[in-house]
């Protein structure tokens, strides 16, 4: 929210502050500031000029010479390509030897011939972005609306150009706060000053305006207040150099004189307010109802718009005129030609507001307010204002009355507030007195009950709920650089739970093999699994669908992590990228499918992944071992996976450890890579985290150095093609007692002397007591037994 501190000056005092010391000052009583600025602060010697002729210049057609009133006694020349101007015209001039807001300055020159003085300026040239320029001026130099005195200077001219500006960062909590008065009632509370409000008054009114509209509001839901006004015999012009300059310094650019009063008003109440051309209202009906379905209605911006029956708008007797609270239709938007305008102030229900424009994908000024709520009670005292402001600037006559449809009756909140309570919270000791004081600057009605103070809360401060609420205003109106320091008592340390601690040692082992830890969303794209190739009958199709996402694209919560890395990889490689290591532990997000109503099922999960020229199944295959041995995670086994959708088949593999699947690892199937827009393989490993941590055992038992000498055989088997490692190795385990030390595959070997469809696997074992010297006859009664369970299994010696 951008504050002119000028302006802010109307209804507070704060002349004889500095403006580091209000900022100082708001900071501390909760209202964080981003910057402050002074927009024209690098102009010099700018004044006012009166344009007293002009002339083509003799040697360029798209130049003229003017001469100009600057207060001398001679008027001077400035040579120009501005087309938007005329005699008497008063507009503002830099002379020679002044600046210009980026810092350039202006000399006496020639062009083609011609000498210039000085230079007549444009809005951007007095600092101001081009986004809050009112259109007429985009192309041309600003010419003052109204008499001026020739030779004065410009911001003294128009005061409100040489003004601070100070941007709030404005909590959605308090909505009362988007606006001039808001932030004025915060800051006379703070500085202990006088808080004015406006003193409306409509000296003159004609006919009645029961004569000219009916309103009637069929949603009473989303629409709790309607009132409205009307102005006969508009003049729409454009507005005075003041209220320009109030808007633009405020971000907002200034349109025509009915436009500029009502955004005027909406900053200073900081309730929005819209006008139609009554005269194009069919009827002269007012009806708030909900969409028809299908319904279409060309906004402001040019735009049509599709509305749905959720969302709510204003009609006139036949069709939509407004999307409620968000922006007007363009069929009633006030024009050169308009004559006859109504004025509406309203109450929205804000959750229907907010939805709508996130369906719409249209925000306004008016829709950042009704959905963070706005009280009721001041419609009347808003769209009086206008009228004020309209009578003022001569610019309409105002109809008698308004229709006011569910006025508003005061159902005030009352809070007690405990004073030893509120002083315990904050650490602080004031007495019951200083705290009602505090109450009182804020416009809260209050009295003293013995060691309680009951609090009426003002309607405009909706976020005042319960006593921890005033206990906060206690604290800030304070000011927090006066409560004391503490250091947080407690008797217990905090430490990490088991499940942290194994989870940081999994993404130690892990960076250790050169894998980047990456983090990414928990939203996700209803599509995301379709590209990994999952069926509609998976347990991950169970997916928790979000009420109110922040569009398609994150609408659900994820059942995998594979898509979100996939994501990563595809981006990684599409930027020349030539290879990656990149692992993610997440949260997995899943229905309850007896009761979708209960919270979703959280599980924890990892994926690996890796891709570039040395990478290959194998990597990945080590890279798990490597993990799962380190978190103490014993006998597990890899078995072949052939129709996992998301891998390709034969290339994959589930790890196993007893009766549960550990999780999956495999060459990425190439339509997946092709979904992911990828050219190279891809090699994944998905693991459930929550097993891990259940059989993870990190405690270590050492052992002596043995004493006794080991002694080895090596066996060398013909088996199928098909036989794997993990198989041999296992029944080479089963069988071996304890005596059996390790067992490693040294050789493996295809070729003429083998028969085709088999292969040869070459095993080295290798046997020690930590008892006593092993004799050969002990070794071969195992050796034996371990070649008669391979026989069974197929195998037989070479």
């Amino acid at each position: 929210m951008l504050i002119p501190v000028k302006w802010l000056n109307d209804y507070v005092d704060v002349k004889n502050i500095d403006i580091k010391e209000l900022e100082d000052r708001l900071i501390m009583t909760g209202s964080n500031t981003e910057t402050v600025t002074k927009i024209t602060e690098k102009i010099e010697k700018i004044v006012v000029g009166k344009i007293k002729s002009i002339d083509k210049h003799p040697d360029a057609d798209k130049l003229l010479i003017m001469q100009a009133d600057v207060g001398e006694e001679e008027n001077i020349q400035i040579v120009t390509g501005a087309k938007n101007c005329s005699v008497n015209d008063f507009v503002p001039v830099v002379r020679a030897g002044g600046k210009i807001a980026d810092g350039t300055k202006i000399k006496k020159g020639k062009l083609r011939g011609e000498v210039s003085l000085g230079m007549f300026c444009s809005f951007e040239e007095l600092g101001y972005d081009v986004k809050v320029i009112p259109k007429e001026y985009n192309d041309g130099i600003y010419i003052l609306n109204g008499e001026y005195t020739p030779g004065e200077d410009i911001k003294t001219a128009i005061k409100e150009l040489d003004d601070n500006i100070i941007e709030f960062e404005i909590t959605p909590n308090r909505a009362d706060c988007l606006s001039l008065i808001g932030m004025a009632r915060e800051t006379a509370a703070t500085f202990e000053r006088e808080l004015v409000y406006p003193k409306i008054e409509i000296n003159k009114e004609i006919l009645d305006v029961n004569d000219f509209i009916s309103v009637s509001i069929e949603d009473e839901k989303k629409c709790n207040r309607y009132v409205a006004r009307v102005v006969k015999n508009v003049k729409i012009e454009p507005s005075p150099d003041w209220l320009k300059v109030k808007l633009m310094n405020a971000g907002m650019r200034p349109t025509n004189n009915i436009v500029d009063i009502t955004n005027y008003v909406m900053l200073e109440y900081g309730q929005p307010i819209h006008a139609f051309d009554i005269d194009t209202l069919k009827d002269k009906k007012i009806v708030v109802r909900d969409a028809k379905i299908d319904e279409s209605i060309t906004t402001l911006d040019g735009k049509e718009r599709t509305l749905d029956k959720e969302m709510l708008v204003i009609a006139d007797g036949e069709k939509a005129v407004a999307i409620a609270g968000i922006m007007g239709g363009e069929n009633t938007e006030i024009s050169n030609s308009t004559k006859n305008i109504l004025i509406e102030v309203a109450h929205f229900e804000k959750s229907n507001i907010r939805e709508t424009s996130r369906k719409l994908g249209l925000r306004s000024e008016a829709s950042s307010r009704f959905e963070k709520g706005i009280s009721s009670k001041y419609c009347n005292t808003v769209v009086d204002r206008v009228c004020q402001l309209i009578e003022e600037l001569s610019c309409g006559e105002i109809v008698k009355g308004s229709v006011d449809i569910n006025p508003i009756k005061s159902n005030s909140v009352k809070i007690d507030a405990r004073v030893k309570r509120i002083n315990d919270l904050i650490g602080i000791n004031l007495s019951a007195e200083e705290m009602l004081k505090i109450f009182e600057k804020l416009e809260f009605v209050a009295k003293i009950n013995g060691d309680t103070i009951e609090v009426e809360i003002p309607q405009f401060r909706l976020d005042i709920e319960s006593e921890i609420d005033l206990v906060e205003e206690i604290a800030r109106m304070y000011g927090y650089d006066n409560i004391p320091l503490t250091l947080p008592k407690g008797s217990e340390w905090g430490a990490k739970t088991n499940g942290q601690n194994i989870e940081d040692i999994a993404k130690d082992i892990l960076v250790a093999q050169g894998m980047n830890e990456i983090t990414t969303y928990s939203f996700v794209s209803p599509k995301s699994l379709d590209l990994i190739r999952i069926q509609s009958e998976s347990i991950l199709r169970n997916q928790v669908t979000i009420i109110n996402p922040l569009g398609e694209e994150y609408s659900v919560m994820r059942t995998s992590l594979v898509p979100n890395l996939l994501d990563i990889i595809s981006r990684n490689y599409n930027r020349k990228v030539n290879d990656l290591r990149a692992f993610e532990i997440g949260n997995l997000f899943f229905t309850r499918v007896n009761d979708k109503n209960e919270l979703p099922i959280e599980k924890k999960s990892m994926v690996i992944g890796t891709y570039g020229e040395n990478e290959d199944f194998y990597t990945i295959k080590g890279m798990t071992e490597v993990l799962l041995n380190n978190l103490g995670i014993k006998n597990f086994d890899f078995v072949v996976e052939k129709n996992h959708p998301t891998y390709h088949p034969g290339r994959c593999a589930n790890i196993i450890w007893g009766n549960h699947i550990l999780g999956t690892i495999g060459e990425v199937h190439p339509e997946v890579l092709d979904n992911f827009n990828v050219d190279c393989k891809v090699y994944l490993a998905e693991i459930d985290f929550n097993i891990i941590m259940q059989i993870t055992r990190l405690d270590v038992i050492y052992k002596p150095i043995p004493k006794y000498p080991s002694t080895s055989r090596d066996i060398a088997l013909i088996v199928k093609d098909e036989v794997t490692n993990a198989q041999i190795i296992k029944i080479i385990n089963e069988n071996a007692g304890k005596l059996l030390e390790a067992v490693k595959l040294f050789d493996v070997y295809k070729g003429k002397q083998i028969e085709e469809g088999y292969k040869s696997m070459a095993y080295s074992l290798t046997f020690r007591s930590s008892e006593k010297t092993l004799v050969d006859e002990e070794v071969n009664v195992i050796y034996n037994k371990i070649l008669d369970k391979l026989k069974e299994f197929g195998a037989n010696l070479r």
